[in-house]
Parts: C-alpha cells; structure tokens; sequence
C-alpha cells in the first residue's frame, strides 16, 4: 500500500497532538510507527483509520483521498480492521459471537456465512476450545487473537494495530506477536504502533518516528535503526534500547 499525509493537524483543546504531519511512504506491506509515549502515534493511527478527524490536512491511501465526510468515513472505517491495545470486545458476548456480529450486522454477511468465517479463524487462531467463552473467562493472549480474528474476518484493505501487546505479559506477547509477524508474511497490510522496537525492525518494509506531535523521521526499518539522523531518534533509541 501507499500512504501520503500532507498537513495533517490534530488538537484536544489547547494540546496539539499531531503538528502539520507531512509524509510520503512508497509501497510497502508494514509500517512501523514507533515514539515515546504521548507523542502522537495512536492519533496518527485514529486519524489513519477514520476515528479521528484532523483539523487541519489531507489523508490519501493508495492514491485515494481519504473524505473526512460522515457517510465517507463510515465506509472507510468499514474497510479497515482495527486491534486495540484494550481488545474492545464485547464482555456480554461470545468469542463466537465477538467475530459474527459485525460480519453480519454491518458487513451484511448471512448467519451461516458470518459462523463459518468465525470458525474458521478460531481454528486457525487455536482458539475453537474457547469459543463460546465470554472475554472475562480468557486470558488477555486469547482476547488478543480473538480481535485479531474480528479484524481479519471483515477482510479488510489493511489492519491498524495500536500497541497490540501493552497489555499482556511476555508469554502472551510473543504468542500474538508471532500471529502478527504470520500476517505479515502472508502479505497482508498492516500499520502498528509499538514499543517492541527488534519486532518492529524484523517486520517492518517502513518505519515511521512519531515525536512531540511531528513526523521526526521515516525510512527502511534497517536504516532507521541502524542509522538515525535525527538527535530525538538517537536519543529515544539509545534510552529504549538500553536495557
């Protein structure tokens, strides 16, 4: 895919969260967006995805303008699957039914067709044992991989992970980080923000620094890592990458 940000301004009140963002990503199948935290990088990813609306700037994906109109961001939105950090599942529903309610109330899937994707994705994911458990009797991996299999199910253009692993503990981490790292060697189209910087580097085509609301810098994952031009990356690089 392809990305172009021209602009792109967000505030909350006083606080400016994304300053005149302005970027040209050629194809890729990964980016990466790493920073500190605050500096902007799950606006960016809001913005990206249709749930935030910038104040300021243009947002086009494939040579597509992005129209921040309702009717036009409900489509976008519609084409996107999305992974929070928290899961967002439904805590009264199902792990079944956590993945067939949108397959079928907004994406106009039958019942049938809506459980056969479902099931299909719990047995890919080795989550079939759980699936009529509610998110409240899984443990936070399983809850993970089951908004992982939501997303997937819609078969969207391109999948937005924000810090997919923050709540989990190492185990559970390296098993959804394994399943991402399997998508991504599908071919699939991912956009994630993380702070697991030697992942973030053995999976992204693009990296993207995300600091103080601005684009500070962006290129190869290798290059990024290996070769830093800015004083901010090499700072944040040299602090996160210490221990």
């Amino acid at each position: 895919m392809r990305l172009e940000l021209k602009g792109i301004t967000k505030r909350f009140g006083p606080q400016t969260a994304l300053d005149d963002v302005t970027l040209e990503l050629p194809e890729f199948h990964a980016l990466v967006i790493i920073g500190p935290s605050g500096g902007g990088k799950t606006t960016l990813l809001r913005v990206m995805g249709g749930l935030a609306v910038p104040d300021a700037g243009e947002l086009a994906i494939d040579g597509e303008t992005v129209d921040f109109s309702d009717a036009s961001l409900l489509r976008h939105r519609r084409s996107i699957g999305t992974v929070f950090q928290s899961f967002n599942l439904f805590p009264h529903l199902s792990a079944l039914d956590n993945i067939t309610l949108p397959l079928e109330k907004v994406h106009g899937n039958s019942p049938a067709e809506a459980r056969e994707t479902a099931h299909s994705l719990l047995e890919r994911f080795q989550l079939t044992p759980h699936a009529l458990k509610k998110p409240a009797q899984l443990s936070g991996g399983q809850q993970q991989r089951i908004a992982l299999a939501r997303a997937l199910a819609i078969k969207p253009r391109f999948i937005l992970l924000d810090e997919p692993t923050s709540a989990l503990d190492p185990e559970m981490t390296a098993e959804v980080l394994d399943i991402i790292h399997e998508l991504r060697g599908e071919g699939r189209d991912l956009i994630m923000a993380t702070h697991h910087m030697g992942f973030a580097r053995s999976v992204a085509d693009q990296c993207l620094f995300v600091c103080d609301g601005k684009a500070t810098e962006t290129g190869p994952a290798a290059e990024l890592f290996g070769n830093p031009r800015s004083e901010s990356l090499r700072k944040f690089l040299a602090k996160i990458l210490k221990y």
